[in-house]
């Protein structure tokens, strides 16, 4: 594919990624909040318990093979096939486990003091049996770079899923509202993808190319795991030696600023692996492709980050109540800390691209032995320390994971912080105006509405004085994107 066609193909991509994203995340966000109206604290904390295992296994879904399919240059429906009987079987297997094991992890890990926990565990682990139905189709529509799909797919599941989680919280079902949402959403996007994606398994399987997709998904499995057990190992924690209000909260905050980070981040890297995966064997490409990312994505997520932390008392008072205060430490310690997955996307999507998946794995290695090691310095401090802990990690792993595209591409990490200086200093002093705003004594709807259009305002007007080249990027990519609609449609 040309650089122009994957160009095109990158901008086109992203759009509807991020309009899907943006529609999945503003209902699933809508409908949280008015479930934490609802519901109480502690109900959330209960779901946060059990997602912190199926968590877990949620990677062995995948196995690495997801990836493995889209980079590999000639997979074909043998190697979708087999890959598609191979995660359904693994699946079934990791259900079983669950079902079986509800009330170990009942009465042994949480000492039985949550009740009806292993129904709960129960349930929501059918997740898992969905997934593998899931997990090729999301593979396969990735690989061809059509993310149309995934925006009815994920919609469509998300606001179907919406009204079941609403009207069962209405009617007292509690903590059940909200797994019968997750179930009803992961299986209404499944069978809306299955509908929409032609392909299909075929009756045919081979050991020899799950042996060859497995040498290079295995590692990434494994980076996965470590990944995943530590990003979840937290609530765990929290949740044994804390209280549920306690977790409840540190959940609470990191979701206001997920929501932007799901619906950006998660656009720019389903589109990036896969046309980096077809310009690997142009070095030039990838490292051109990487540098746009991480300018682009930093100069959109480094001022909604700010923003949000800027206004972070009057969004939870006017938007969860003040009985939710107490999240507000919790979401300006994560703004802080996805503000820099721009970085980490971007360098990890490059080493994974060019089929590194040996250095991918080193480095998950080192950096999740620096956050243990972080985190259990922190255990026996408080809640608010173990979320500072994940800070300072974060902060270091950007530089372990810059480290090796200085030879595999020649763009070092202090050339990319170059790239993104323009973006931090004018999200700072825009928070700092946002903040100052906050203090006016005003009604909190109109103060809100005040800091949101001062800080866009002083964002793009300072972008635009000192003729930023994100700024000119991201104008130009919009007005050819809508263009191309316009002519499509004409």
């Amino acid at each position: 594919m040309s650089e122009k066609n994957i160009k095109k193909s990158v901008v086109s991509g992203f759009f509807w990624r991020f309009a899907e994203r943006c529609g999945a995340q503003g209902v699933g966000f809508v409908v949280s909040l008015i479930l934490a109206r609802l519901l109480a604290p502690e109900l959330f904390g209960v779901v946060a318990l059990i997602t912190v295992f199926t968590s877990i296994l949620q990677v062995f879904v995948d196995s690495g093979l997801g990836s493995a399919l889209v980079q590999k240059k000639d997979a074909d429906d043998l190697d979708f096939s087999t890959v598609f009987y191979f995660n359904f079987t693994m699946c079934t297997v990791l259900y079983a486990l669950m079902f079986f094991f509800a009330p170990f992890i009942d009465k042994v890990i949480y000492n039985g003091k949550y009740e009806n926990l292993t129904d709960y565990i129960r349930v929501l682990s059918l997740t898992l049996i969905i997934s593998g139905v899931k997990n090729i189709q999301h593979a396969y529509v990735s690989r061809k770079m059509i993310f149309k799909r995934f925006f009815f797919a994920t919609l469509g599941g998300t606001i179907i899923a919406a009204f079941v989680g609403i009207y069962m919280a209405f009617k007292g079902y509690g903590v059940w509202a909200i797994i019968t949402q997750n179930l009803v959403n992961k299986t209404i996007d499944t069978c809306i993808l299955w509908i929409t994606v032609k392909w299909r398994p075929r009756l045919m399987f081979s050991f020899r190319r799950l042996k060859g997709l497995l040498s290079y998904g295995w590692k990434l499995l494994c980076s996965s795991l470590l990944d995943t057990i530590y990003n979840n190992i937290r609530q765990l924690l929290i949740g044994r030696f804390y209280t549920l209000e306690s977790l409840s909260f540190y959940n609470r905050g990191k979701q206001f600023p997920e929501v932007i980070i799901g619906n950006v981040v998660t656009s720019i890297d389903s589109v990036l692996f896969p046309a980096m995966s077809k310009s690997q064997d142009n070095k030039n490409n990838v490292k051109l492709i990487t540098r746009r990312s991480i300018t682009v994505s930093s100069y959109i997520i480094w001022p909604m980050m700010m923003g949000i932390a800027s206004t972070s008392n009057q969004l939870v008072k006017l938007i969860l109540g003040d009985n939710w205060l107490p999240c507000v430490p919790f979401l300006c310690i994560f703004c802080i800390n996805f503000a820099f997955i721009p970085l980490h996307t971007a360098n990890l999507n490059a080493i994974k691209a060019m089929g590194r998946s040996d250095i991918f794995l080193k480095l998950e290695i080192i950096k999740k032995t620096v956050g243990f090691i972080l985190l259990f310095l922190t255990l026996y401090i408080s809640v608010y320390a173990m979320a500072i802990s994940l800070l300072i990690s974060n902060v270091i792993n950007q530089v372990i994971n810059s480290w090796p595209n200085r030879k595999l591409l020649g763009y070092t990490y202090f050339e990319q912080l170059k790239d993104i200086l323009p973006s931090i200093v004018i999200s700072f002093l825009m928070a700092v105006i946002v903040y100052t705003i906050g203090l006016i004594k005003l009604p909190l709807v109109v103060l809100l509405i005040i800091q949101i259009f001062a800080g866009i305002v002083f964002y793009i007007g300072f972008s635009y004085l000192i003729k930023d080249e994100s700024f000119y990027y991201v104008f130009d990519m919009i007005k050819k994107f809508f263009n191309s609609r316009f002519t499509k449609n004409k």
